[in-house]
């Protein structure tokens, strides 16, 4: 089998010889770790969404439509200490970061978020202009010529890069969490302007290639949820997300992309129905400390929901044994389809490289279905 061959029966729920190999990546961190203990840059270092060979990812292949802003705000250091920066980003944030422990771009802990560059509807429609969809900028250069290429593939095409868009996600870099919470009450026309013009744009720059290309999945990349539960009520997210959501999802599936996943951390189980019912067909990571259980929340939606991730990335801090349990518990979903298992979240440094390999190992083993044989 091909690996696009893999991914459709695994995602059809149609038996294959091993389920796709996917892993979302590591922390600067971990990789600093990681080669102090024996393994080799040339292991480890590349795009691992796209796949590394020496892993034994399978290849996916992303074709990266720009859907950010076009320009973007001026970068610049605002405020520099020998233990923090204040920095004005490219998307018009400003942030507080700690320098102390930042390594290959990770920092040791989260920025303080000081400011957002969208507060009223005057700010939004300003913004708008830095989203012009009929932009030259936004494909890939030369990407006609690529068109044969990509329709005769046995690799794993996607629309856009995994992080390219999404509608609370976009909305939320724009104004922040505290300012969207509050604008779904005390600013609804903002709201409303803001998720209709989101799905207007993704239709629109969408429609060249989906017109040339079937491709076999998109992403929105959402982040919509913190361990207890969703950053926004089912009741805001059916009124002002979920018609947009609906009629983007419409659009590009009625264009030939096949599948549409859904990708946010935290406990979003509130709103998986509402995933569901607009279209989406997965949801991912399924992050394990938020108790989003891959095998309690399958049960109960069944074939109508795919799911990737899953595995507790706290588990491979322990031992062998703790990692065999890991996979073990994830073993009827392999075997029943519509799961592609991985960590769920990034690696972090409190893993081992010894402990990576085994789970590797013990893991390439699952997704054969010789696990425990």
């Amino acid at each position: 089998m091909t690996g696009r061959e893999r991914f459709l029966r695994v995602m059809e729920y149609e038996p294959v010889d091993q389920v796709p190999n996917w892993e979302l990546g590591i922390w600067g961190q971990t990789r600093e770790r990681w080669i102090s203990e024996g393994a080799r840059p040339e292991q480890i270092d590349g795009d691992w969404f796209s796949g590394i060979d020496a892993l034994g990812f399978d290849k996916r292949e992303f074709v990266p439509i720009h859907m950010g802003m076009i320009p973007g705000f001026e970068t610049k250091v605002i405020e520099r200490t020998d233990r923090y920066e204040i920095i004005q980003h490219g998307n018009g944030i400003v942030t507080k970061a700690l320098i102390d422990g930042t390594v290959r771009g990770t920092r040791a802990s989260m920025d303080q978020y000081l400011r957002f560059p969208v507060e009223n509807i005057d700010d939004l429609r300003d913004m708008k202009k830095r989203y012009d969809p009929t932009n030259p900028n936004r494909y890939p250069q030369n990407w006609r010529d690529r068109i044969p290429a990509w329709r005769n593939r046995d690799h794993v095409l996607i629309l856009g890069t995994n992080a390219c868009t999404g509608f609370y996600g976009v909305a939320r870099a724009w104004m922040g969490t505290e300012n969207l919470s509050y604008a779904f009450y005390d600013q609804p026309e903002l709201c409303e302007e803001m998720f209709e013009f989101i799905a207007d744009f993704i239709i629109e720059v969408t429609t060249p290639i989906v017109k040339e290309v079937n491709f076999d999945y998109f992403n929105f990349f959402e982040d919509m949820a913190c361990v207890s539960g969703p950053l926004m009520s089912p009741a805001s997210f059916k009124k002002f997300i979920f018609p947009h959501y609906r009629r983007t999802i419409d659009h590009l599936k009625k264009h030939g992309v096949k599948y549409v996943s859904l990708d946010s951390d935290g406990n979003t189980e509130p709103l998986i129905p509402l995933f569901l019912d607009m279209g989406v067909d997965v949801h991912w990571p399924f992050e394990r400390a938020s108790n989003m259980d891959p095998n309690r929340i399958k049960a109960q939606y069944g074939k109508q929901l795919r799911i990737w991730g899953g595995v507790d990335k706290r588990e491979l801090t322990k031992g062998h044994k703790e990692i065999d349990n890991a996979l073990k518990e994830l073993a009827p979903l392999v075997e029943s389809g519509g799961f592609i298992p991985t960590v769920d979240h990034t690696f972090p440094p409190d893993i081992s490289w010894d402990n990576f390999c085994y789970y590797m190992e013990q893991k390439k083993k699952l997704l054969s279905g010789s696990f425990g044989k």
